[in-house]
């Protein structure tokens, strides 16, 4: 926490209120970041496949949640229909994404609707993310949230981030840091609803927090509080699944990822891998070649002053070479250059897409010649126009 003499701004995350002579704390990185990094820590954790953000605004998490390879599904809800339509191309796939795919499929939906209505597409996700959204709730909305949200929908974590209003001392003049918020929580306050709620819908809860304050003032907490949910073994097991009810949510964005999941993505990964690996392998066998050529030349030279040394680079093994030392070599007939395909199989990527050499040949088509009997990747031995 860094702190500037200046005039202050009385609102954390963006609305400024002029108080001459005080103090501003800062964050770093700013409060909304420490926010986002705290729910894609926990992604990494738990490797969720179905993620939503409830209340999703201007989509920032899930543009930074839709790079985490173990998502399938992401899902952002929101009441502001214009937001998400401005936002919505912020998710869309971009070059990158189709010259690497991704491991595994990826769809985003967002939603227009209030999270306090039951849709069955929010049924059955692994996490939901309510970052900043209670305080925005009247006591009716805040009563509606819990039946809705852990009761319905009932995903397998919850983390909500709400503020931690004794932090609020240290702002000048701040009496809610945003004039939407309908209320702000002391600690006390939110760990008694979120342990009462967890209690009734049989779900455990743990309190952390981001924003840590500055030094001196340990005793009000951390600036933002959060509560992580997670539902108990026994009511996991209970859950069952109902995804045939009513669809009130509007959908104003979708979009999906190339992935190795889909087979024209794959052949096209497994011919580039191919390709490189055979080129490689050429150009080693080359070098191998006018090695053996420039040491005969030393040698009917008479040359007794020296070692023959070569200038000509040595290769250098990978773990990917040291792995296939077992599998069959590449060889050399007149000019032609044969890979066993069983050598390129035993390549750790391309044996993970490929599972067999069968399901290789198949991929290869007719993109790269083979030999006559299909065992072995046939090119020029010194004409590289072919690759």
């Amino acid at each position: 926490v860094e702190e500037d003499n200046m005039e202050c701004n009385s609102v954390v995350d963006g609305n400024v209120e002029e108080v001459p002579s005080k103090k501003v704390i800062k964050f770093n990185p700013p409060l909304y970041k420490q926010r986002y990094q705290f729910v894609k820590n926990l992604v990494e954790q738990h490797q969720p496949k179905k993620v939503a953000d409830l209340g999703c605004g201007d989509v920032c998490l899930l543009a930074i949640l839709k790079y985490q390879k173990c998502i399938e599904e992401l899902v952002g809800v929101d009441i502001n229909e214009g937001r998400l339509k401005w936002n919505g191309s912020r998710l869309s796939p971009c070059v990158g994404d189709h010259l690497d795919p991704r491991e595994l499929d990826l769809a985003i939906t967002l939603y227009h609707g209030s999270v306090l209505e039951k849709d069955c597409r929010l049924l059955g996700f692994d996490l939901a993310a309510c970052i900043e959204l209670i305080e925005h709730f009247d006591s009716e909305d805040l009563a509606k949230f819990p039946e809705v949200v852990f009761g319905y929908m009932s995903p397998a974590m919850i983390v909500i981030s709400t503020p931690n209003s004794e932090f609020n001392s240290l702002f000048p003049c701040a009496v809610f840091r945003d004039s939407d918020h309908k209320f702000e929580w002391s600690r006390m306050q939110f760990q008694t609803w979120a342990l009462d709620v967890a209690s009734r819908y049989n779900y455990s809860v743990e309190f952390t927090g981001v924003g840590e304050p500055p030094t001196g003032a340990e005793d009000v907490g951390y600036c933002t509080q959060i509560g992580v949910f997670r539902k108990k073994a026994e009511a996991a097991e209970m859950a069952v699944l109902e995804h045939h009810g009513e669809h009130v949510y509007e959908v104003v964005y979708t979009t999906s990822y190339p992935s190795l999941q889909q087979i024209n993505y794959r052949r096209r990964v497994v011919i580039y891998l191919v390709y490189r690996e055979v080129s490689r392998l050429r150009r080693k066998y080359q070098v191998s070649l006018r090695q053996d050529e420039l040491e005969a030349e030393f040698i009917a030279s008479g040359n007794q002053t020296g070692k023959f040394t070569s200038d000509l680079p040595v290769p250098v093994l990978t773990d990917d070479d040291k792995a296939m030392e077992m599998a069959p070599q590449p060889f050399c007939i007149e000019d032609k250059f044969y890979v066993p395909l069983q050598r390129i199989i035993a390549y750790p990527r391309l044996g993970h897409l490929c599972g067999n050499v069968e399901k290789l040949r198949e991929f290869l088509g007719d993109m790269i010649e083979l030999n006559c009997d299909g065992s072995a990747v046939k090119v020029d031995l010194n004409d590289c126009s072919d690759f």
